[in-house]
Order: structure tokens, then sequence, then C-alpha cells
């Protein structure tokens, strides 16, 4: 493994390094990004590097015990662990992840020719609404830093101005939603945030 690496010129070591540490820092790297300048999905080089080195990475990875994961249909890789996120997530960016990615597997079983999926911050909170995980909707402050936030990790991409969010604001969803959990499970993690608010709510009137 060693050998592989020495024997790269410089500027590829260079580039290996920085995506090694990419991985490191946010998980998942994209084939295709949104570029607003563009108005469209653009290729990234950091991608490219990582799949033209896939093998020496797996081994690399391996040593630390963390599998690199390589999904081609979706332009996805990611690195895997039993602790993905490198911080705790508050609950508002948890329940939305979970609701991004049933919304995710709800759009690609109706539109499989295509892996970019776009919502709106009105049908997130909908269907936060339907699965009773909200006791009520977030302050603007709070959404737009878990915006930040999902979007740091790219798991979305927001396509309108973080300033003026509001219920039409455009969501991308990127396929890294797509390592999360697989639907069924989410819908039971989902309902298990419902239940246990329902019961929390039920306490507090029993108190009052």
């Amino acid at each position: 493994m060693i050998e592989y690496f020495e024997q790269l010129t410089q500027e590829e070591q260079e580039d290996l390094t920085d995506v090694i540490r990419l991985l490191y820092r946010q998980t998942f790297l994209l084939e295709r990004k949104f570029d607003k300048r563009a108005g469209r999905l653009q290729y990234q080089r950091e991608y490219r590097i990582c799949e033209k080195h896939i093998d020496f990475l797996k081994m690399y990875f391996q040593i630390a015990g963390i599998t690199l994961c390589e999904n081609v249909h979706l332009g996805l890789i990611y690195i895997q662990d039993e602790m993905i996120w490198g911080e705790k997530l508050p609950r508002l960016a948890t329940i939305y992840i979970l609701l991004l990615k049933l919304i995710y597997d709800e759009q690609m079983a109706s539109v499989s020719s295509s892996s970019q999926i776009v919502t709106t911050l009105g049908a997130l909170n909908g269907k936060a609404g339907d699965f009773r995980v909200l006791r009520s909707i977030p302050s603007p402050t709070e959404m737009k830093r878990t915006i930040a936030m999902l979007k740091k990790y790219q798991l979305i991409e927001p396509l309108d101005l973080l300033e003026e969010l509001n219920e039409s604001t455009r969501l991308l969803i990127y396929p890294c939603i797509h390592a999360v959990l697989q639907g069924d499970a989410v819908r039971e993690v989902l309902e298990s945030f419902g239940n246990s608010r329902e019961e929390e709510e039920e306490t507090l009137g029993d108190i009052g």
C-alpha cells in the first residue's frame, strides 16, 4: 500500500491526502454538486480523484476499521463507521434527516430515472406534522441553523437564499441521504419520535 502511494507524483500524493482529509471531515463525496452560479449540477474534482484511487483508499480506511462505500449509480462515495457523524445532532436536525430520507425514497420510487430530488421547507414541515414529531413549526432561526448544518454534511443544498427562508424555500436532496437508513426503518424511528412526544404531552397534562 505504501509502495502504491510512493509511486504517485507529488501532485497526486497531495490530491490523495486532501481527499482523505475531506472524507474524514465531511463523510461524503458527491460526483456532482449544485453550482448556484451555473444553475446546475457540476462534476466534482475530489470525487474523480477518489474514484481513481478507490482500491487504495478502501485498504487505507480498512486499517482504521472504516468501510469506504461506493454507489456508482447515485454518484456517491462515503465512509461508514459506528459513528458516522462528527458531532451530536440536535433533535430537529435528526428529524429533518429522517424526513428528507423519506421524501427522497418516495420521489425516487416515482421518478426512478433521476437522482435529483427537490422538495420544499413547507413539504418537510408538513411531513413532520403527519408523523406528529414536532410540537409546532420551528423558529426561523432554528430552521436556518438546521438547514445550514445539513448543507455542511452535503445532505441538502438550499436553492434559495436562507435569509429569505419560508415555506416555499426549495431544498435539493443529495444522494448522501441514501446512506442514512432504509425506508421502513426511517418510518419506525419517526413513529417512535411521535409516540414519545405524545407520551410527554400526556405526562405534562397529568401534572397540570
